[in-house]
C-alpha cells in the first residue's frame, strides 16, 4: 500500500527563502530616485548600479559598483575603461562588461549627433564634450583628426593614430594627405594625455606647427589642436600657441 503524502511535505520547509531578496526593494527605490530627482540626485556608485542591474540580476551590485568607483575613480572613468581591465574585477561578468560599453557607445552617440547638427564652431562646447567623451579617459594616446567642409561642418572623424601611454608617432603629411582626399578646408586636431593632464608639451606644439606649415600653403586651415585628458582640455588656439 502507498504512504500517502503527508500536510507537512507540502508546506514551505523552514530555512528555504520565500520572500523577495532584499535587494530588490533597494533596486526599485534607487529607480524611483532616479525617475523623481534624476541623475544628479545619485552618487557615481549608484548611478553604476543603474547600469549593473540589467546584467546581474539575482545578487546586490552595490559592494561591486563601490569596488569598481575605487578602482577607477568616477562613473565616467569604469565606463571607459578598456575591457581587459574591466575583466581583472572579481564578480564582474561579460554581460555587465557589455552593459557598460552600450552606455559608453550611446554617450558618444548623442554627442557625436550634436557635433553633426551644427556647424562645428557654432557649437563648440559640443565639440569639446564628444572630445571627452571619446578620449579623454582611453589608456593610450590616440591622434584624432576632425574634417570640415567650407562651411564648417563635419565631414569625417578618424583616429589616425594610436601609440603608446605617453607618445603617439604624427606624420603631417599624412595629415593633410587624407584633407585633401576628403576635400576637407579645415581641420580640427584632437589628442589625449593619458596621465590625465592636458597641458600642451613642446612636441605637441612643434608637432601642430609643422602640420599648420604644410596644410597653409594647400588651403586647409588647422583651427584648433584640442588636448584632452582626465582633468579637463587644453586648446592651443586658446593658448596662442598656433
Amino acid at each position: 500500500m502507498r504512504a500517502g503524502k503527508s500536510r507537512d511535505q507540502d508546506a514551505p520547509q523552514a530555512g528555504l527563502e520565500d520572500a523577495t531578496p532584499h535587494y530588490h526593494g533597494h533596486r526599485e527605490r534607487l529607480r524611483g530616485r532616479f525617475r523623481d530627482a534624476g541623475a544628479e540626485a545619485l552618487a557615481d556608485y549608484e548611478l553604476l548600479e543603474l547600469v549593473l542591474f540589467r546584467a546581474i540580476p539575482q545578487r546586490d551590485v552595490k559592494p561591486l559598483a563601490k569596488q569598481l568607483i575605487a578602482k577607477f575613480g568616477s562613473f565616467a572613468e569604469v565606463i571607459a575603461a578598456p575591457e581587459t581591465r574591466l575583466k581583472e574585477v572579481k564578480g564582474l561578468g561579460d554581460a555587465a562588461i557589455t552593459e557598460m560599453k552600450i552606455v559608453q557607445a550611446a554617450a558618444s552617440r548623442l554627442v557625436r549627433g550634436q557635433v553633426k547638427a551644427r556647424t562645428v564652431l557654432s557649437s563648440w562646447s559640443s565639440v569639446l564634450d564628444y572630445c571627452r567623451t571619446e578620449m579623454a579617459f582611453a589608456d593610450k594616446e590616440q591622434f584624432r583628426i576632425l574634417f570640415l567642409d567650407k562651411r564648417n561642418q563635419l565631414i569625417a572623424d578618424e583616429v589616425q593614430q594610436t601609440g603608446t601611454v605617453d607618445h603617439t608617432p604624427v606624420y603631417p603629411r599624412e595629415v593633410v594627405k587624407r584633407a585633401l582626399e576628403l576635400s576637407a578646408t579645415a581641420i580640427i586636431l584632437v589628442h589625449n594625455h593619458p596621465s590625465g593632464d592636458p597641458t600642451p608639451s613642446r612636441a605637441d606644439i612643434q608637432m601642430t606647427q609643422s602640420i599648420v606649415d604644410v596644410a597653409k600653403p594647400l588651403g586647409i586651415s588647422v583651427h584648433d589642436h584640442i588636448i584632452v585628458g582626465k582633468e579637463g582640455h587644453a586648446s592651443l588656439k586658446g593658448l596662442r600657441l598656433i
